[in-house]
């Protein structure tokens, strides 16, 4: 057999990864504490109905097509895709909006709204089009080991394009006045998890992914592309071994030589770290062989954590859509409680995800699948039930009043996740449900490196280090992190 690697995790990084390795020849066990594959986007079944726990939207869907390639593959072997239209709805105060997926439909709906943005659209487009291409082929696989690596000649001639220096937030208030806007454009950097004043303005990319590239479904759900993933794995010769806990990494002359597990222990020439970071080095590791320190951590910039309710309905909704984020209560005031005052949020925005719009298979007949996830700060203690009901009471008395039906009544279904959740299931640190957020401190060779700086044979892997948090990002940071192994071994 060739050299052995062991992956710690079997999330969508652990999963890319272990791929990765076992293409390039490499004896490859994943152990994962879970029943099965997933990590955050494991699937809950119960009662008839099939939820995705964690992440719902499929946004670049070039980089799973790039993913699959690699292998001799295509998405298409595996799941089926359609693209949402509209992408999604936003509910105001008292109206909503329906994001068309046709581009020329969406400028026409923001001309109406302020006249000339038509244009100004056209430009902020072509601007984060090179953002999401540079962005894309070239800063995202860097391993973030060293500046050198960004010495890239377009990337150097680009610099200025790519907007690292201004916030998102100077740039969509740039070309925008309609609050409206602003908000539509401002919105995709809640999945980086910062305030849009503290995210570059290179982060525009994302706009380019929502606009352009469209908001995407895989039949059967998100949990589609982990069972695509961990069936091109198997077929590639990855063993997987669920329901082992990983307890320590044993060091001998600065290489992890053996992990040791609540049912045994395993011998090894590489560890890759695919599970929480903080809590690998934490935990797993004695204090001389861990890369930074508990102020260290402490003191990183967390993306939101998320307060979920699973909810089954035993009736059918009318004119409701896939996705709906609800803009009915002040951005500012819940913003600041996420990333300032880190408190529980007194009117939260909130967002509801209804895939048996799309997908009569996640549901039984006449029967409606709900996704509930009201952002949170990190780091939050106190999700008792008496708090989660107090918020499902309140976002579903607001989705009641903008979608004008009952839907407490007829709950046949509900299940609550969170903060506490997050630590007891996936060992996330504060709780955390996207990793780092996005911010020009923490980017590329600020982020938490992929290798160990004291353990030769070390690596890590997921949204805790490069490129950062979110679906297509995981994917490329196993990628990254086994051409780092590769390299060295």
């Amino acid at each position: 057999m060739g050299k052995k690697v062991i992956v710690i995790g079997s999330g969508f990084a652990g999963l890319s990864a272990a791929s990765f390795m076992a293409k390039a020849g490499w004896d490859v066990t994943v152990l994962e504490k879970q029943a099965g594959p997933g990590g955050r986007a494991r699937q809950l079944q119960a009662d008839g109905f099939t939820f995705d726990m964690g992440p719902s939207w499929y946004w670049m869907p070039d980089v799973f097509e790039r993913y699959f390639n690699q292998f001799g593959k295509s998405v298409k072997d595996y799941y089926s895709l359609q693209r949402l239209d509209p992408s999604y709805r936003i509910y105001w105060q008292n109206d909503f909006t329906d994001l068309p997926a046709n581009l020329d439909a969406f400028k026409q709906m923001l001309e109406g709204w302020e006249p000339g943005a038509a244009g100004k659209l056209d430009h902020f487009l072509r601007e984060a089009a090179y953002k999401y291409r540079t962005g894309m082929q070239k800063l995202v696989f860097k391993p973030g080991q060293s500046l050198i690596e960004f010495l890239d000649a377009d990337v150097m001639k680009g610099l200025f394009r790519l907007d690292l220096l201004s916030s998102i937030r100077k740039h969509v208030h740039k070309h925008f006045k309609h609050p409206r806007i602003r908000q539509i454009l401002e919105f995709p950097i809640l999945f980086l998890g910062a305030l849009p004043e503290n995210t570059p303005a290179l982060y525009s990319l994302m706009n380019y992914a929502d606009i352009v590239g469209g908001t995407w479904y895989p039949q059967g759900g998100m949990y589609s592309i982990v069972a695509a993933m961990h069936q091109l794995a198997t077929e590639l010769g990855v063993q997987f071994c669920f329901g082992e806990n990983v307890q320590q990494i044993i060091v001998e002359a600065n290489a992890a030589k053996k992990v040791v597990t609540d049912r045994q222990v395993r011998d090894a020439d590489v560890v890759i770290g695919a599970a929480d970071y903080q809590f690998i080095e934490s935990r797993l590791l004695t204090a001389s062989h861990r890369s930074y320190s508990e102020n260290y951590w402490d003191q990183r910039l967390l993306a939101p954590s998320s307060l979920l309710y699973y909810v089954g309905l035993n009736k059918r909704l009318d004119h409701i859509r896939h996705h709906m984020l609800f803009f009915d209560a002040p951005f500012e005031q819940h913003a600041q409680q996420i990333y300032t005052t880190k408190e529980w949020p007194t009117h939260p925005l909130f967002y509801v995800c209804a895939p048996s719009v799309t997908d009569a298979t996640v549901a039984p007949p006449g029967c409606e699948n709900l996704f509930f996830l009201i952002p949170v700060a990190a780091g939050l203690t106190g999700d008792d039930e008496a708090l989660r009901n107090r918020y499902f009471n309140e976002v579903v008395g607001r989705f009641e009043q903008h979608i004008g039906q009952s839907v407490a009544n007829s709950i046949i279904f509900r299940q609550s996740f969170a903060n506490s959740n997050f630590v007891h299931e996936y060992n996330s640190y504060k709780g955390n449900a996207y990793g780092l957020a996005n911010t020009l401190g923490q980017t590329a060779i600020l982020k938490p490196s992929c290798r160990s700086k004291k353990v030769g044979n070390l690596f890590y892997t997921g949204q805790l280090t490069v490129p950062g948090p979110g679906v297509p990002p995981s994917l490329i940071s196993g990628e990254v992190v086994a051409g780092e192994v590769l390299k060295r071994f």
